[in-house]
């Protein structure tokens, strides 16, 4: 089982980006916590972050036929952007959506996800360990 692991803007700032919401730890700590949990479901990931709408859209679509799942956190496009939507749409990889924060306990226009029109999905609040929870719920899924 191959999943892409998508991370969108501001991510690769974790640890120095308001501790308060989205804690202490960093990215680079995410990236081995996500590879820990990867090997102990038998999965096969790659992570990829970027701060830049069209190289996530250029991600997803390279993702046709080469990844049985997506999980991704979309972070500010979750509510801005109809093309990472639409590439989701056109590839048809089963995908599960996450976030950090309790996004429908914040600002009201972070309660509108365009990714959860498609994503099988979507699980916030639970800080990293939501990826996990994501992982578990695409492994559910492609069984």
């Amino acid at each position: 089982m191959k999943i892409l692991v998508i991370n969108g803007p501001n991510l690769n700032m974790l640890g120095l980006r308001e501790p308060s919401i989205y804690g202490k730890n960093t990215y680079a700590e995410l990236c081995a916590l996500l590879h820990g949990w990867a090997d102990a479901m038998d999965m096969e990931i790659e992570i990829f972050q970027s701060n830049h709408e069209g190289m996530i859209v250029d991600k997803i679509q390279a993702a046709y036929d080469n990844f049985d799942g997506i999980l991704i956190n979309p972070a500010a496009y979750t509510h801005t952007s109809v093309a990472i939507l639409d590439a989701l749409k056109a590839v048809s990889i089963p995908t599960v959506e996450v976030h950090i924060s309790d996004v429908n306990s914040r600002e009201e226009f972070r309660r509108h996800s365009f990714v959860s029109l498609y994503a099988a999905k979507t699980i916030a609040g639970y800080g990293f360990d939501g990826y996990r929870m994501g992982l578990e719920a695409l492994k559910e899924i492609l069984a």
